[in-house]
């Protein structure tokens, strides 16, 4: 049952792209209504094909719009002063930057989700990242999350990161996993897999290897298709990688075609069929080299398509090793093309893995419960900032 006093929340988020943050938010958004909180959600960025899905469930969307820092803090205070949420909810570092600035002078509090690792060791390997750069994006993130009520982790990795890296007290943090609505993922069937086949001109005897990630270092999509080349022959296997463009994509088109692949027919691009993908695939691959959490994983899970993945602390909170999935070292071409190897050679392991990992998922990751956990989360924010 919904509480008596409702909570209206303004969710502000870079863009409404197809990412994994942006996707969770919009299987999130519907399940709140019901339980006490009147969601709004606004984006700086024009990006937002994920925007109609928002508004089919009566979910206002503003655009910011504008560009750079200093004006996203304007429009987003004139948004607070217009709209005047109890709350302001950030997510990804352009959207906490700007949001906690402009909520502090419209007076709202904020708080803001933890979704990634980032300022770490990890990082300083990405050619796309100065040095400076990451050292100027953390002290700012360190200042402005002094605004902060309270935060939110999508993992306890998440959360024990970011509270050495930007001096946040772990009582602070409230861990809660993504989750996804297992009606609107639907069910794997051969009745799906075959018309996604067909709708790819894959024959029903070849296995697919499916990756979804955008093209960034972080993903290690460069990692799979060198895995791939080690891959057996013998099993015919065939790679499909959905996702948005980025840093490391003329990069990766390039090695894709040195290993004699079709960019065309291997690279898909953004997709909005990810779930369809999904029932088909023969084995779906995480190869990130870091990991908030990777929420497409738990897709996976709902879909029982066998998964390998890198062995990431943020990874062994949602799967385990041997148990849901295949767990291998980063950035190790040769294990994790023997971990594919071992989900296409065994199938009924794997099947008994991919069944597991779907147990897995409606007992920890489905949409309810986590809506029900964020509800709390917003009535603690506001107890904090002396609102309740």
């Amino acid at each position: 049952m919904a509480p008596e006093r409702r909570t209206h929340v303004l969710h502000l988020i870079d863009s409404l792209a197809p990412g994994g943050a942006e996707q969770s938010l919009v299987a999130l958004a519907p399940s709140l209504g019901p339980l006490g909180v009147d969601l709004e959600v606004a984006h700086l960025r024009p990006e937002a094909p994920l925007a109609p899905a928002l508004v089919a469930h009566g979910i206002s969307v503003h655009e910011v719009g504008g560009s750079g820092r200093v004006q996203w803090v304007r429009r987003t205070r004139s948004l607070l002063r217009a709209r005047q949420p109890d709350l302001l909810h950030t997510t990804l570092f352009e959207a906490d930057q700007a949001g906690r600035v402009a909520a502090t002078l419209a007076r709202v509090p904020v708080v803001s989700s933890l979704v990634n690792v980032p300022f770490g060791v990890e990082q300083r390997a990405d050619r796309s990242l100065s040095s400076r750069r990451l050292l100027g994006a953390r002290v700012l993130d360190t200042v402005t999350s002094r605004r902060v009520v309270r935060f939110h982790a999508i993992t306890e990795t998440v959360a024990s990161a970011m509270t050495e890296r930007l001096h946040i007290a772990a009582d602070r943090i409230d861990v809660i996993p993504r989750g996804r609505d297992d009606l609107v993922l639907g069910r794997r069937s051969r009745e799906r897999a075959s018309a996604t086949r067909g709708r790819l001109g894959i024959a029903p005897d070849r296995p697919i290897v499916l990756a979804a990630a955008r093209h960034e270092h972080q993903k290690g999509l460069d990692v799979l298709v060198a895995a791939l080349t080690r891959v057996d022959p013998a099993l015919r296997s065939r790679l499909v990688i959905a996702g948005r463009r980025g840093n490391r994509t003329s990069e990766l088109e390039r090695q894709v075609a040195t290993a004699g692949l079709d960019p065309a027919t291997t690279l898909l691009g953004a997709r909005d069929d990810v779930a369809d993908l999904l029932a088909a695939a023969d084995v779906f691959v995480v190869p990130s080299r870091w990991e908030g959490l990777g929420s497409v994983l738990i897709e996976a899970m709902a879909l029982e398509a066998p998964i390998v993945a890198s062995d990431l602390p943020a990874v062994r909170e949602v799967v385990r090793d041997g148990v849901e999935a295949v767990l291998v070292a980063p950035s190790d071409p040769d294990a994790l093309a023997r971990g594919i190897e071992r989900c296409l050679v065994d199938r009924n392991a794997a099947a008994q893995r991919a069944g597991a990992a779907r147990a897995r998922f409606l007992e920890r990751f489905e949409i309810g419960p986590i809506a029900e956990q964020t509800a709390a989360f917003y009535r603690r924010a506001l107890t904090a900032a002396g609102r309740s």
